[in-house]
């Protein structure tokens, strides 16, 4: 009966992302963005806690992916789309759509890569993928910012991070001995960290939650372009 434990964090996950849907539906975008970040701490906890009562199992590991697919696939999609996207007719669909199709694509590929990809993600994971929705949609009006008055910026920002999910970009899992990472990536991080706190200072905390994700995912391909080079380099 050890399996409960773990399974019902898993659980929880969906749970959270069905109320984040259900939210979005009702118009309620505050609590939407916080059940995914909600569903994000559920995600962390289930994995933990079947280590801890060494009850992992193929049907936890599935349910897992199914779950994550809800939470940070189709609703953020979703959210996106009401929070902004309706506003650019097709395209804005497109961008909702080939969001939660590279969280798909995203989430299968970890499966069957599990054997071969160690101490880094390929890609993008799609919990910050999409907590990034989730956390701007925390913070745009908290600061009275319309994303749709930037033009285009909004739907290409979705149809990028999307495609980092599916991307091939060394995000480094910081469970060490993995990625290398390198200074100047550190230092790069930590200037984009301090600028986007600087100017969200009139909702930090919404500013500190989006500076996480965001400046996770940038800090990837800052690293996987040093890497790179380095590599010609050599």
């Amino acid at each position: 009966m050890k399996w409960i434990l773990p399974n019902a964090c898993t659980a929880a996950n969906l749970f959270f992302g069905m109320l984040s849907i259900l939210s979005t539906y009702e118009g309620d975008f505050f609590n939407a963005s916080v059940f995914i970040l909600l569903a994000l701490i559920a995600d962390g906890m289930d994995g933990r806690v079947a280590r801890a009562l060494n009850a992992a199992s193929e049907l936890g590991k599935e349910m897992d992916s199914l779950c994550d697919l809800g939470s940070f696939g189709i609703a953020p999609a979703f959210l996106a789309y009401a929070f902004c996207l309706n506003n650019y007719g097709l395209l804005g669909k497109a961008a909702a759509i080939i969001f939660a199709l590279c969280g798909m694509w995203r989430l299968a590929r970890f499966n069957v890569n599990t054997s071969v990809v160690h101490g880094f993600f390929m890609g993008l994971a799609i919990p910050a993928g999409g907590c990034i929705v989730a956390t701007t949609t925390l913070l745009f009006p908290a600061m009275d910012i319309h994303p749709e008055n930037f033009g285009l910026v909004y739907p290409i920002t979705m149809i990028i991070v999307a495609y980092l999910m599916v991307s091939h970009v060394h995000y480094p899992d910081f469970k060490g001995g993995g990625e290398k990472i390198f200074l100047v990536a550190k230092i790069f991080a930590a200037v984009m960290f301090a600028s986007i706190i600087f100017l969200t200072q009139a909702a930090i905390v919404q500013g500190v939650l989006t500076a996480i994700f965001s400046t996770y995912a940038v800090f990837g391909i800052v690293n996987s372009l040093i890497a790179l080079m380095t590599r010609k380099a050599d």
